[in-house]
């Protein structure tokens, strides 16, 4: 597995764990009522740290642990090639195109049930749930270009 391909394998793992956290956690504030503006907002704030400080701890343990791997198999030590050449250049512009129009939608949906009457705060959950998704989406495809060896 390449150096891209082990970051995308972190950040998908970290991202659908964040997801699954931010989707539990709006569940059980609706169901017990406490789907308020502070609460929601705290949600965000607890979803944003996961976002950055989780990405980094799960791509650097990523590393760490694949390194401890290949040297145990193989007893050579990894060679890193985490130079950028034009393909993965090209995969990571595919996978951000489709974040923007993956979250573009997810936006212009979340507007639309303010529009149909909804609250507020429900639009803002959904605008964070499809900016979460659209990351998990576009981390999908750059991974089935690395696959398919475009």
């Amino acid at each position: 597995m390449s150096f891209q391909e082990k970051n995308i394998v972190a950040t998908l793992t970290n991202f659908s764990i964040i997801l699954a956290f931010y989707l539990f956690r709006i569940f059980q504030m609706v169901q017990t009522d406490t789907f308020t503006s502070t609460n929601l907002f705290r949600l965000w704030g607890i979803v944003a740290l996961l976002a950055v400080i989780g990405t980094i701890v799960v791509t650097i343990f990523t590393h760490i642990v694949g390194g401890i791997v290949h040297k145990v198999k193989t007893n050579e030590d990894p060679d890193i090639k985490d130079i950028q050449d034009e393909r993965d250049q090209m995969i990571e512009l595919k996978g951000t195109k489709l974040a923007y129009t993956f979250s573009s939608i997810g936006v212009a949906l979340a507007m639309l049930t303010f529009v149909l009457g909804q609250s507020a705060l429900v639009m803002f959950a959904l605008i964070i749930f499809f900016g979460v998704l659209a990351n998990i989406v576009a981390d999908l495809w750059r991974l089935n270009l690395y696959r398919k060896g475009f």
